[in-house]
């Protein structure tokens, strides 16, 4: 087990050596600059134009849904593009051998890389996810329901998109496991949202669409079931709201797609193991 936490060291001081961690850090302050200045701006027009504190609280959550929600597609994003190189670039350019050929086992340097980048998913998500709810609760005082189920939801949302991007390493190049990587994401978002659709177009061939989509890659339910734990019952509830509660992913599908991250790091253990270096 040393060396596993000893590989999972040396991806954390390789990633702050090529400033990855620092940048993701640059992009979640621009974000939240830009959800503090559009939150400031909304709480200006309703000092202009009043409106019943009913009314302007579930603006306010609504907004506050936004900028998770957008928190959770950077983290996602950032997850897969600042790990995409560290199997198929390394294996690609050679300096893969200088690790391979020590007495550690091929598992053991991809489990301890895969963990390295587990420990920066989840301080980066930790950070940027309270982040957001502060700066909301600076500016309008409104905070999420359950914060700490959707925090784990959504790091286990970044999770299974890096098992993903770990299996697609030791298949092919960076380029392809970037482009394969980003369009299965592409893919459960759309799923997603395709079920979100289908609950007021009433087409039960959009709702079988989108549970295919999720199965294939079921980032996005884990999402919507961290929307539907940090809403209120009365938000969840609005048919207007993006994040409305019509199709709520089940706890079997949370368990799917903890199936679904081992699966793939068990094929991506055995391919590492048998693939010539």
């Amino acid at each position: 087990m040393s060396a596993i936490w000893i590989m999972a060291g040396i991806t954390m001081r390789e990633a702050a050596r090529r400033k990855i961690a620092w940048t993701a850090l640059v992009a979640g302050a621009l974000l939240l600059a830009v959800f503090a200045i559009a939150l400031r701006l909304q709480v200006l027009q309703f000092q202009s134009r009043p409106m019943s504190p009913f009314v302007r609280y579930q603006v306010e959550a609504g907004m506050l849904m936004i900028g998770l929600y957008t928190c959770d597609l950077l983290a996602v994003v950032l997850t897969i593009l600042t790990s995409i190189d560290t199997l198929a670039g390394e294996i690609s350019s050679g300096t893969i051998h200088a690790i391979a050929t020590k007495p550690i086992a091929r598992w053991q340097i991809l489990i301890g890389k895969f963990l390295g980048f587990v420990g920066m998913i989840v301080a980066y998500v930790v950070i940027t996810f309270y982040a957001t709810i502060g700066v909301a609760y600076a500016v309008t005082g409104v905070i999420p329901e359950h914060p700490v189920r959707g925090l784990l939801l959504i790091i286990f949302e970044c999770i299974v998109a890096l098992g993903i991007t770990f299996l697609l390493g030791t298949w092919f190049s960076t380029l392809t496991t970037g482009v394969l990587a980003l369009g299965l994401q592409g893919v459960a978002f759309m799923g997603g949202w395709l079920e979100q659709v289908s609950g007021f177009s009433q087409s039960q061939h959009i709702v079988t669409l989108g549970v295919i989509s999720s199965l294939i890659m079921p980032g996005e339910s884990l999402w919507r079931r961290a929307a539907y734990e940090m809403q209120t019952s009365l938000a969840g509830s609005l048919s207007f709201s993006p994040f409305a509660n019509v199709s709520i992913p089940s706890a079997t599908a949370v368990v799917y797609a903890a199936v679904y991250l081992c699966a793939a790091l068990a094929v991506a253990i055995v391919h590492f193991q048998r693939r010539d270096l």
